[in-house]
């Protein structure tokens, strides 16, 4: 019997992308369940979801990221899923890699695959690049491994992480969070994807934003992770 899949979809003001994410994933991974999280859109993202019969729920209010990963978790860990994908609703992440990244999940006995640019294709020079060298050199500082795209966003968990997300409250899906459930000794494989650029909108991440989130993640990696225990 085939694994069953749930991509999780956080939204938020995404009225303009959401149809062709949603075709993209029902025509190149058909066999994926999707569940739209809106996270307190104010545009017509919910009305887009009802007209066109998209599996969705909504929050009444913006919870973030972290917020709308976890509804989601929540939702799989009930359901049953096996295997949870974290799938962008902008239309930059790649329906016809998600087969690829739960093939090496399963032959691997992974816990975590991150969809990665970075695992046969050398990683551009630029200063968002070289936040990303950053975190890559700390993850493996603290963990021993090497993790070659630690920012991005489209990971894949199995039902323990699925788990570990519905019931852990303040764990986001980030890479401090990887990084210490590495540490805590989860499985961790990374598999070439192509990411595509946003469909439509613009990224809330400005450079001095960049910056910020590398610097914070990297603290977060190195300091207050370690009092989380290893539970």
């Amino acid at each position: 019997m085939n694994p069953h899949v749930l991509a999780i979809i956080p939204a938020y003001n995404e009225q303009d992308s959401i149809v062709s994410t949603m075709d993209s994933l029902k025509r190149h991974a058909p066999w994926v369940d999707c569940l739209i999280v809106d996270d307190g859109s104010t545009d017509a993202t919910v009305a887009i979801c009802q007209e066109h019969g998209f599996n969705y729920v909504s929050h009444a209010t913006n919870l973030g990221l972290a917020g709308a990963f976890q509804t989601g978790m929540k939702y799989a860990h009930r359901k049953g899923y096996d295997y949870a994908i974290q799938f962008d609703a902008d239309g930059q992440h790649d329906a016809q890699s998600i087969q690829a990244m739960l093939d090496a999940a399963v032959s691997n006995n992974a816990n975590i695959v991150i969809g990665s640019r970075f695992v046969t294709v050398e990683k551009p020079k630029s200063a968002r690049m070289a936040g990303s060298a950053l975190l890559q050199a700390i993850i493996r500082l603290t963990t021993g491994q090497k993790v070659v795209d630690p920012t991005s966003g489209m990971r894949m968990y199995d039902a323990e992480m699925i788990e570990f997300f519905a019931n852990a409250f303040d764990f986001g899906p980030e890479p401090d969070t990887i990084a210490l459930l590495m540490r805590r000794g989860a499985k961790l494989v990374e598999v070439q994807v192509t990411m595509h650029e946003r469909t439509a909108g613009k990224s809330y991440l400005t450079m001095s934003k960049s910056i910020m989130y590398m610097l914070s993640k990297s603290f977060s990696i190195l300091f207050a992770q370690w009092f989380r225990g290893n539970k």
